[in-house]
């Protein structure tokens, strides 16, 4: 399954189209649906495993894994603490072991930015007679095209607004994308802007809502569940780079030096460098998700930011010394070292980013 993903990685990203059979791919391997809760039917993968899939696929194409992982989150989310409508999430489960049914969250605005940081929704949800009509744009919603619902956080119209995230079907009427994604890495994640114009959504179609308030705004603080299966798709980036690295020092063989680069001392030095960098990463994410399936109560949320924080610094030094190594040939478009260093670039851009990380750890360290 990989390797197939892999093949395809290269044409997905020149061409920046939505990755579908790849995502195919991986959804008759199971993966889409690893993480929906027994309860529901399914296998209950939990973080370790959810990491592990990441890894494995983000070798492949970190596009197909992102948006992957966004599905897989929500049913890990639901596995966990059930919240969504219950016939419609049966209705979810049924569909998404018949074929890739994608699910992801829309959160971050123009005028906000991400929710990370603070901040609520300039999203309005307008009661109607039967329900509600969704107005507002959302950034950065990846697998926009081949979304099958979005989850739409916004704020109520009303006297005493509240914030909840709104189901809205993909295809809805009024759901458009209006600003495509142009990025220098993850070219095929699809991560669009997207408006959402008087879109209808069923009135109990509607989960976590609440008071207008700072209990509505994102807790970075509780993310392990995301954070330590996001650091392991990108440590998969990594390890694909070093594979492709470990192929040209073993067959790269100079004129002027008669034998295969991979005897030199300098690319030794590296492969060590980077090998350690990668190992001492993973141990971190894949450690750190079995103590949180374990329920070790002694593993800190915090923690797992960190862990999170270093292995983006590990993946994105890791793949830097490859390019260094190969030099011009490292950089050439084609080359699949190139795209592996432009994928790692997206490591530490996603939320929550690393000054708000270590500002939560920071805040632990010097109050435990």
């Amino acid at each position: 399954m990989t390797a197939r993903i892999a093949e395809l990685a290269a044409g997905y990203d020149q061409s920046g189209a939505f990755p579908a059979e790849s995502l195919r791919i991986a959804h008759e391997a199971g993966l889409l649906t690893a993480t929906v809760g027994k309860q529901y039917g399914g296998r209950g993968a939990r973080v370790e495993e959810s990491a592990r899939i990441l890894h494995r696929i983000g070798r492949g194409d970190p596009s197909v894994a992102l948006i992957a992982a966004m599905t897989l989150n929500t049913h890990a989310r639901q596995a966990v603490q059930p919240h969504w409508p219950e016939e419609l999430y049966a209705r979810l489960v049924k569909e998404s072991f018949e074929r890739p049914v994608l699910v992801n969250h829309a959160r971050v605005e123009p005028e906000l930015g991400s929710p990370a940081r603070g901040g609520l929704p300039s999203t309005l949800a307008r009661r109607t007679s039967d329900g509600w009509s969704l107005s507002g744009t959302k950034r950065f919603v990846t697998g926009a095209e081949g979304l099958d619902w979005f989850l739409v956080w916004a704020t109520t119209d009303e006297p005493e607004p509240r914030v909840g995230t709104f189901l809205a079907p993909g295809g809805s009427p009024g759901i458009e994308i209006t600003g495509r994604w142009d990025q220098l890495g993850l070219r095929a994640s699809g991560s669009h802007d997207v408006t959402f114009r008087d879109v209808a959504i069923p009135y109990e179609h509607v989960i976590g809502i609440g008071p207008h308030g700072a209990a509505a705004e994102q807790d970075n603080r509780a993310g392990a569940a995301l954070h330590l299966p996001l650091a392991a798709l990108y440590l998969g980036v990594a390890r694909a780079a070093q594979s492709f690295f470990h192929t040209f020092a073993r067959t790269r063989v100079p004129a002027n030096l008669g034998h295969p680069v991979a005897r030199t001392e300098r690319f030794r030095r590296a492969a060590g460098e980077i090998e350690v960098l990668l190992t001492a990463a993973e141990e971190l994410v894949f450690g750190g998700a079995a103590r949180v399936d374990a329920g070790d109560t002694s593993y800190a949320p915090e923690q797992a930011l960190g862990a999170r924080v270093l292995a983006d610094r590990h993946g994105v030094r890791a793949v830097e010394l490859a390019v260094r190594l190969l030099g011009n040939p490292g950089l050439a478009r084609g080359n699949p070292l190139e795209r592996h260093f432009r994928d790692i670039q997206c490591a530490p851009v996603h939320a929550p980013q690393e000054d708000i990380s270590l500002l939560a750890i920071g805040t632990r360290a010097l109050n435990p």
